[in-house]
C-alpha cells in the first residue's frame, strides 16, 4: 500500500537507502543518511511516499527541488529505491505513478531522473514509466575511484 512517509519509518528507509549508498554506484553520494536525517526529510513539503507492505516499508519515491532558482519551482527531480525483496512486483511502478500524480496536484510541471549511466535497470525502468532521454553528462560524478557518467531523463507531468 502506498502512503507518505511517516519519521517512524526511519529506520525501514535507512536500511534500503544505506546500502545502495554503500554498495554501489546507482547514487554518487558517499556519505549515509542518518536516520534523523531521513526522518527529517519524511516532514517535507516535497512527496515523499512509502510503499508499506505488514508494517515494513519496502520501497520509496520522493521529489526534491531540481535546481535553485525560483526559474525551476515546477520542476523536481526524484529518487526511487526498493528493498530487493521488492523488485519485478510492479512496486516501483506504482510509486512513479503516485509520485508523479503528487507533484502534478502541488502545480509540478516535469520530473526529471539524473541516473547513473551503470544503472541500466533504472534507464529501462524510466523508459518503461514514460521518461525520456535528456542527455548524457561524461565523468560528472565520482565515486569508488571512479569517474562516472550521469544520464538525465524527463517527463512532464
Amino acid at each position: 500500500m502506498i502512503r507518505p512517509a511517516l519519521p517512524t519509518d526511519a529506520g525501514d528507509l535507512h536500511a534500503i537507502w544505506t546500502p545502495v549508498i554503500r554498495e554501489t554506484t546507482h547514487i554518487f553520494h558517499t556519505t549515509e543518511r542518518s536516520e534523523e536525517e531521513i526522518a527529517a526529510l519524511t516532514q517535507g513539503e516535497d512527496p515523499f511516499l512509502v510503499w508499506a507492505d505488514d508494517g515494513r516499508v519496502l520501497g520509496f519515491a520522493r521529489c526534491f527541488p531540481f535546481r535553485a532558482g525560483n526559474g525551476y519551482t515546477r520542476t523536481v527531480e526524484h529518487t526511487i529505491l526498493l528493498a530487493p525483496n521488492a523488485r519485478s512486483r510492479g512496486i516501483g511502478r506504482s510509486l512513479m505513478d503516485a509520485l508523479a500524480q503528487a507533484a502534478a496536484a502541488q502545480g509540478k510541471h516535469a520530473m526529471i531522473g539524473a541516473i547513473s549511466a551503470e544503472n541500466e535497470a533504472a534507464i529501462a525502468f524510466h523508459a518503461a514509466c514514460g521518461f525520456q532521454a535528456y542527455g548524457r553528462l561524461p565523468e560528472v560524478g565520482y565515486k569508488f575511484g571512479r569517474w562516472l557518467d550521469l544520464v538525465l531523463m524527463g517527463r512532464r507531468l
